[in-house]
């Protein structure tokens, strides 16, 4: 990747656009910044005047797409959502008028070899947003027993060969070490059967499930999601696009069980097939909007 470069395509931007309204003056949170796609849409609609908060964990996404974004009203934090109120406090702003979170990993960062997300290169197995917190995911797997390692697989992946994997994992690493991806995805692939159906590589469940766990994000997610109305004004909206079940039902979940929220899409937005044509990562992406309560 180029220094100042980015390859993510945004996600259901006309959705976004439409549900979230941004207009001259309005204070806009992106939560998970990225490579700026979705900053410099809403951006664009403030025509000067108004503000959007761009966060992300990753700090080379915050350094790349901070220069990206020169000129527009975006400020770039390298942080946290779930620490939103506390990065609103420090920029002085009390509530703001709608929050996007895109959830999950970029382009970006499947396309950087240094970080192992993507199973078909050989980078180091580390799958942190941050790499300068917690442990890299090779150190997970090298600690943890059989057991615990199955249930990581099975309960992040939803992978129903989690215990094979898990021994196997075990077995491997009492002659080698398994430390990049490459290694990881090639035994994986020898313990799941490909699906004749299904177009999906074999690693890719046990590779979330790491990402999920290295990363902690289902408890980020969930600590948001009860911190969010606390955030924006009444009237505002939180929209937020998830990438599989696990992200979505607790999105569902919070939304129909916290008065604080009023849903505003019954059903998940599903990208249209141009979009998904153009963009084949969308195609398991949905979009849940709600508005904060006046209450």
């Amino acid at each position: 990747m180029a220094k100042f470069d980015t390859v993510h395509v945004p996600v259901l931007p006309d959705e976004i656009l439409e549900w979230l309204g941004p207009k001259p003056g309005s204070v806009i949170v992106d939560g998970t910044l990225g490579g700026g796609g979705h900053s410099r849409l809403l951006a664009a609609r403030l025509e000067g005047q108004g503000q959007v908060i761009g966060i992300d964990r990753d700090p080379r996404a915050v350094q790349i797409t901070s220069q990206l974004l020169t000129g527009l009203p975006v400020t770039c934090v390298q942080g946290s959502y779930a620490d939103l109120r506390e990065i609103l406090d420090e920029l002085g702003i009390a509530l703001v008028d709608g929050v996007l979170l895109d959830l999950g990993l970029s382009s970006d960062q499947l396309a950087d070899q240094e970080r192992g997300f993507s199973f078909a290169g050989d980078g180091p197995l580390d799958l942190r947003f941050d790499p300068t917190r917690g442990e890299p995911a090779w150190r997970l797997l090298e600690r943890l027993s059989a057991e615990h390692l199955a249930n990581v697989i099975f309960e992040f992946g939803e992978e129903r060969y989690s215990r094979r994997i898990a021994r196997a994992i075990v077995e491997h690493r009492r002659g080698t070490p398994i430390r990049n991806a490459g290694q990881l995805a090639s035994l994986v692939r020898r313990c799941v059967p490909r699906s004749r159906n299904v177009n999906l590589d074999p690693a890719t469940r046990t590779f979330q499930a790491l990402r999920i766990a290295v990363n902690d994000e289902l408890s980020i997610l969930n600590s948001v999601l009860e911190k969010l109305p606390n955030c924006v004004r009444p009237g505002g909206r939180i929209a937020i696009i998830s990438f599989h079940s696990l992200e979505d039902r607790r999105v569902k979940v919070a939304f129909r069980q916290d008065p604080r929220y009023v849903i505003l899409t019954k059903k998940p937005i599903r990208p249209n097939e141009t979009e998904i044509r153009s963009n084949p990562r969308s195609r398991s992406a949905k979009l849940r909007v709600a508005e904060r309560a006046v209450c």
